[in-house]
């Protein structure tokens, strides 16, 4: 009998396989695992199906000659297949690879090297004609297996393979080979290699493949899992695929472990209506998710009528006192309490329910640093938001109670986690989540690993309450001649909360004596503002150079400017006449920046921006639908804040 709730969930078994096959056990057919949205209606998918077409398709995997310690490249988007596909493999003593759906040819052919993968699992035609695009440089791909019929039915290459004809070929292997898959599952072992997960390539570097055992994951999920309780009737929608250590924790983890349900959108374009219809219980989404929403909760209340726009601004206060108190470890008096209850029946509930955060009791955001703006914004409407801090390294390292959360803290370390901070204010811990190293890489597993102790390059520090505060990423710590400092992701955050600003980047260049800001402006909202007012425009370039646009941003750099000491405020700024893109490596997949790219990328920008110029030409490659492509110039306005 289990003495601890840790003790309880490692009772369940000690790999991913063997959990799922207690929970086949427990469950069967009885009890939703997951809901797919499937050309509008959810189809349910039991416990039993779960472990079956696990089942089928490792033993279909091993009919094609897949052996222990195979790497098994998966991707697509959030889908059923996605999870059968990484437990298949593991119950092989093979390891999951995961691959964001969005990846170039490029970008494949490097992890499927790196892996030294012999087998892969995509989702449908446009993945599978990626792998084709690239087969000629990966001579070990053995076989693509595709779980999306669509638009594939005339594609000849003997590479590629039907997931149903995989899964036949697994019901024929077991009845040549009975016992075989229970065996594999059972002889699995908690210190195997079992994924490769892989960084975003944030600092330019190509991603890095981090070797995780189940132990490592498993570390990770069960100190979430102690954080926050997850019950068997809770909901979670993952907003990302398990290409990401989170989802691992998560949408594996921590389902497995408590035996919930998990809920796939119908495509990522749906996925916030799609949350809506679900009502789940527990929301995990990165930082920019919440900032973007928050954003346009603030968008919509800007555009709506003269009722709505009142009600906001009457009752949001009252929100934003109880926070404040809340945050402070106050208790506030029975006025502000009946205050509270109105502002929740006329405005909170309906605009929760609206997000799809009605019934959100566990909400978690990571990835980056969350704006005190947005975190004070979803306490203030009564969601329970709080922000987590870990590593694909490193592991999973903080987090507080719901009674314990503060503005500027990520709350403390895990018990059972080692926290140090070094001379330069590196965040350095060891705990048992801690990866095993770099795929192919000693030297530079040697450079972040010591002794145990992973060395994150995020700078902070340890408050007084034990809550640790994450500053920056210390090489992108900006130190001005005058010795002051400048930590961008927080700047950028809080401008990412203004309604009006979809993404900004904060730079300095070497010895430069004051800051820039590079804004993208949210063309949405932007565009319905500026409709309002009668501003004309042909476009995204020729709105976000507008005389009374520049001067709307501007009024949200000084936003800004009035909370920063005087020697860091920002001094010029841009409306970019873009969007950051991934594909074009200015963000990862992730859509954090890409700085080192950034700055090479626009350095005729920024050299203007510090030689007193007004304005300076860029030209833009413009992709048509038909592949042609097409130049374009564009005037940048250089602006003074």
């Amino acid at each position: 009998m289990a003495s601890t709730q840790e003790e309880l969930y490692k009772e369940k078994g000690d790999t991913w396989p063997k959990i799922l096959k207690y929970n086949y056990e427990k469950y069967g057919a009885s009890r939703k695992a997951m809901r797919h949205k499937h050309y509008g209606v959810w189809e349910p998918v039991t416990w039993a199906d779960y472990y079956l077409s696990v089942k089928y398709l490792a033993l279909g995997l091993q009919s094609l000659g897949f052996e222990p310690e195979d790497r098994l490249l998966i991707m697509g988007d959030n889908a059923p297949e996605w999870y059968y596909s990484e437990l298949a493999a593991q119950s092989n003593h093979g390891i999951s690879v995961g691959l964001c759906p969005e990846l170039a040819p490029s970008e494949i052919k490097y992890i499927a090297e790196n892996s030294d993968a012999r087998f892969a699992i995509a989702q449908g035609q446009e993945q599978v004609d990626k792998f084709l695009e690239a087969k000629q440089e990966l001579p070990r791909l053995e076989r693509v297996i595709y779980w999306n019929y669509k638009g594939l039915a005339h594609y000849g290459d003997s590479l590629l393979m039907g997931i149903r004809q995989v899964l036949e070929l697994g019901r024929e292997h077991e009845e040549k080979h009975p016992g075989v898959f229970e065996r594999g599952v059972e002889t699995g072992s908690a210190d195997n290699v079992c994924a490769i997960v892989y960084t975003s390539g944030t600092t330019g570097d190509s991603p890095k493949g981090c070797l995780h055992t189940f132990r490592t994951l498993m570390t990770g999920a069960i100190y979430h899992l102690l954080l926050d309780p997850w019950y068997e009737d809770d909901n979670l929608v993952p907003y990302l695929p398990p290409a990401w250590i989170t989802e691992q924790w998560w949408s594996i983890g921590c389902h497995l472990l408590s035996g919930c349900t998990l809920n796939f959108a119908e495509a990522p374009e749906t996925q916030y209506r799609d949350v809506s219809e679900t009502g789940p219980s527990i929301v995990v989404s990165g930082a920019r998710i919440w900032e973007s929403q928050a954003a346009t909760v603030q968008a919509r209340m800007l555009a709506a009528d003269v009722i709505k726009k009142f009600a906001f601004r009457l009752l949001m206060p009252i929100g934003y006192k109880a926070a404040e108190l809340k945050f402070q470890k106050k208790k506030p008096g029975l006025f502000l309490k009946a205050l509270r209850a109105l502002a929740d029946a006329l405005l909170f509930r309906p605009l929760k329910r609206s997000l799809g955060l009605l019934n959100a009791r566990i909400c978690y955001t990571t990835g980056a640093i969350l704006s005190p703006e947005a975190l004070r914004f979803y306490h203030a409407i009564g969601v329970p938001l709080k922000s987590l801090y870990s590593t694909t390294e490193g592991g999973a390292l903080t987090g507080a109670k719901n009674n314990d959360v503060t503005l500027d803290t990520v709350g403390p370390a895990h018990k059972g986690s080692e926290v140090k901070i070094a001379d330069d204010g590196e965040i350095i811990y060891r705990q048992p989540g801690v990866f095993l190293g770099y795929c192919k890489d000693p030297e530079r597993t040697a450079q972040v690993l010591e002794e145990g102790w992973f060395h994150t390059g995020d700078g902070g520090f340890i408050n007084k309450n034990g809550h640790i505060v994450i500053i920056d990423r210390l090489e992108d710590i900006i130190e001005l001649p005058g010795g002051e400092k400048i930590a961008p992701q927080l700047i950028e955050s809080r401008l990412r909360f203004s309604p009006y600003i979809k993404d900004a980047w904060i730079l300095a260049g070497q010895g430069k004596e004051y800051a820039l800001a590079i804004v993208v402006i949210n063309y949405d909202a932007v565009s319905r503002w500026a409709g309002k007012r009668k501003v004309a425009y042909t476009g995204f370039a020729d709105l976000s150079q507008k005389p009374e646009v520049i001067s709307l941003v501007k009024r949200e750099i000084d936003r800004i400017n009035q909370s920063l000491p005087p020697g860091v405020m920002l001094k010029k700024y841009v409306n970019l006449h873009r969007e950051f893109s991934p594909d074009e490596g200015e963000l990862t997949r992730t859509r954090k920046l890409r700085r080192r790219f950034l700055q090479n990328r626009l350095s005729e920008l920024i050299n203007a921006m510090y030689n007193e110029k007004t304005e300076v030409p860029l030209e833009t490659l413009i992709k048509h639908w038909d592949g042609s492509t097409e130049k374009r110039r564009t005037i940048i306005r250089i602006n003074s804040a």
